[in-house]
């Protein structure tokens, strides 16, 4: 009795364990799902600002605004095309690793710019603009690089599997047009060479009915018996 409560009470630590670690996952994924959440909503929320920004805006104000556009354009597409490519090209993830790299730099300059954005000497601002416009020129030239480039290794990669799978379609085609030979064809000349076959096979010959052993060559000749011999007496045979 006391056994079976034991293994009971450890059955319910069980379920009553796992049920909390399903639940602290639920939580998180659930957590990590709305963090997600607010974070696209607030990139969206500053993307629709800075292109607002720089077509409202004129001046420092407006070019700050276009760099820091520029430059989130490029480094979202190019860190989504990397993303999904590596999920089926195992070769992009060294790619991913050059892009991160990248995205430090990219993340430092729009800090800036958007520093710079609140910095009421405009003049200072104005001639910071030529470096700033080459720092995110280079970081955005990256990154198309290698957006373009991953994108031209996948449309080669599917042009080559078209031209594949074309010339096995037709392939199976051809053999599916080919008329001149029925299934029923088939079978005969099947059944023609199975014949011919056992045609060229050799017969076993039956065995030869056994002769009898030729006589001896000396056979005894037999004893003449003459009506006037007598007939021998018991007593002498032997």
């Amino acid at each position: 009795m006391e056994a079976a409560l034991i293994i009971f009470a450890l059955m319910l630590l069980t379920v009553v364990g796992l049920g909390a670690y399903l639940t602290v996952k639920a939580v998180g994924a659930a957590k990590r799902g709305v963090e997600r959440t607010v974070a696209q909503a607030r990139r969206s929320v500053e993307d629709t600002t800075l292109r607002a920004k720089s077509f409202g805006q004129v001046g420092v104000a407006g070019a700050l605004a276009q760099l820091r556009l520029d430059l989130r354009t490029s480094m979202r597409a190019t860190q989504q095309a990397l993303a999904e490519g590596a999920q089926t090209d195992a070769s992009l993830r060294e790619s991913l690793g050059l892009f991160e790299r990248l995205s430090t730099h990219g993340h430092e300059l729009d800090g800036e710019l958007k520093r710079l954005e609140q910095e009421p000497d405009r003049q200072r601002t104005a001639e910071l603009l030529p470096d700033l416009r080459e720092r995110a020129s280079k970081i955005i030239q990256a990154a198309d690089s290698l957006r373009w480039a991953a994108r031209d290794r996948a449309r080669r990669f599917a042009e080559d599997e078209i031209s594949l799978l074309s010339e096995q379609i037709e392939m199976e085609s051809g053999a599916l047009r080919d008329w001149s030979r029925e299934p029923v064809d088939d079978l005969a000349a099947a059944a023609a060479e199975w014949d011919a076959a056992q045609a060229a096979a050799p017969t076993p010959t039956p065995n030869p009915t056994p002769t009898p052993p030729p006589a001896a060559l000396n056979p005894p000749t037999p004893t003449m018996q003459y009506p006037w011999q007598k007939a021998p007496r018991p007593e002498s045979a032997g």
